[in-house]
C-alpha cells in the first residue's frame, strides 16, 4: 500500500497534528505462529499543512525491523513518537525547523 493509499489517524497535540499510518508487515512465505505483524509510518505538521511540500511536515517510521503484534499497538507506538518530536524528547527529530520556517 502506497502512503497516499494509506489509511492516516490524525492527533492535534500542542498546536500540531501526527499523522500515523498503519501497515501490516509482509511475512515470510511461512506464517507466523505469532499471526500478522504492524508497523507504521507517520509525520508531524502544522495543522493543514501539505506534506507533500519539503519542510512543512517531519516525517518519521519505526525503526528497522520493529513490528508490534496489533495495529492499536503499532497506532500508540507511532503516536507516542510524534508527541515525543513536538515534545522536543526525541534524540532525532524536532519540530523546530517548522517553528523558525514559519510554515
Amino acid at each position: 500500500m502506497s502512503d497516499e493509499q494509506a489509511q492516516w489517524q490524525i492527533e492535534a497535540y500542542e498546536g500540531f497534528e501526527i499523522h500515523v499510518a498503519l501497515f501490516v508487515k509482509s511475512q515470510p512465505e511461512t506464517p507466523s505462529p505469532q499471526g500478522e505483524r504492524y508497523t507504521y509510518i507517520g509525520y508531524v505538521c502544522h495543522p493543514g499543512a501539505d506534506p507533500k511540500i519539503p519542510g512543512h511536515s517531519v516525517p518519521f517510521h519505526a525503526d528497522g525491523e520493529e513490528t508490534f503484534k496489533s495495529a492499536a499497538d503499532a497506532l500508540y507506538e507511532g503516536v507516542h513518537v510524534g508527541r515525543s518530536i513536538v515534545d522536543g524528547t526525541h534524540p532525532d527529530l524536532t519540530v523546530l525547523p517548522l517553528v523558525t520556517g514559519g510554515v
